[in-house]
């Protein structure tokens, strides 16, 4: 029988590691718990877009659900800019990741248009929340590496997950706006979702943009901010008809990406991958 100290006894404690538990809660900064708690909204978002979908007030569920992705793309910025990454919050992230942009996702697309085929139309939501799965996965195992590949500050292997959110929900955006959602368009969803799920697992390089935040060019950066306006002034006005148009050029950038990263990185020239060293998250 083995024998141990009682956790609700302190005095039992002595003599052992208590490091193993974790650090106590008056050990964690403020500083550190900002980027957690933006997550753990995030995650809220996510779940209540379930919620909402279930109500079948569709509209408000996939806004919280693109709500989940704003709060999903800005906890790792906030993280860099207080300086407070941890690996607790990239468990997290990648936890969340999992219910806002795999199974909210799918059961909003289901219950909006795919059950009108029922057993076909859950197949491929089965398939779309298994595929973002599986890419996290694979994301969080090349995290650990200690070396990347030098394309891998510019780019992404396939699409990633809040990508895919956006653009699995195309056909409700489309429904929203008044597309008639027969059993033609219903089929038509099926094998669309499939391919998002496909280029979500797939190797295929996507450009993640991720550089763009780094450094602006002074003569620019207001005419990127005029931009940023625009596009939130139409989302505001027109929120289905700009997340539709935003969807679709999203879907033309990826072959384009893809031809960017073979021109620049690919193995063509036989010169084989860069790598750069990396430090943990």
């Amino acid at each position: 029988m083995v024998t141990g100290f009682s956790p609700f006894d302190p005095e039992g404690a002595e003599g052992h590691d208590d490091e193993g538990r974790g650090p106590r809660l008056r050990d964690i900064s403020v500083r550190m718990m900002i980027p957690n708690i933006i997550t753990t909204l995030a995650i809220c978002a996510g779940l209540t877009g379930i919620r909402l979908a279930f109500e079948e007030r569709f509209e408000l569920a996939v806004a919280f659900v693109l709500l989940a992705a704003f709060l999903d793309g800005i906890d790792g910025r906030v993280a860099r800019l207080l300086k407070s990454t941890s690996k607790f919050g990239a468990q997290l992230d990648s936890l969340a990741d999992i219910i806002n942009f795999g199974v909210a996702p799918a059961l909003v697309l289901y219950l909006y248009l795919l059950d009108d085929v029922r057993s076909i139309g859950w197949i491929a939501a089965l398939i779309y929340a298994i595929a973002v799965a599986l890419r996290l996965a694979r994301f969080n195992v090349m995290e650990e590496r200690q070396k990347k590949a030098a394309w891998q500050s510019e780019f992404f292997i396939g699409v990633p997950a809040p990508g895919g959110a956006v653009l699995a929900m195309l056909p409700v955006y489309l429904g929203i706006m008044g597309v008639e959602a027969g059993t033609g368009f219903t089929f038509v969803a099926v094998v669309y979702t499939l391919l998002i799920a496909f280029l979500v697992v797939s190797r295929v390089p996507v450009y993640s943009g991720k550089t763009l935040g780094q450094r602006v060019r002074r003569d620019v950066a207001v005419p990127l901010i005029l931009a940023v306006v625009i596009y939130v002034a139409l989302l505001m006005t027109f929120m289905w008809q700009t997340m539709t148009v935003t969807s679709i050029l999203y879907l033309v950038s990826i072959p384009f990406g893809a031809w960017a990263w073979k021109k620049r990185f690919g193995l063509a020239s036989g010169s084989g991958p860069k790598t750069v060293k990396t430090k943990d998250r």
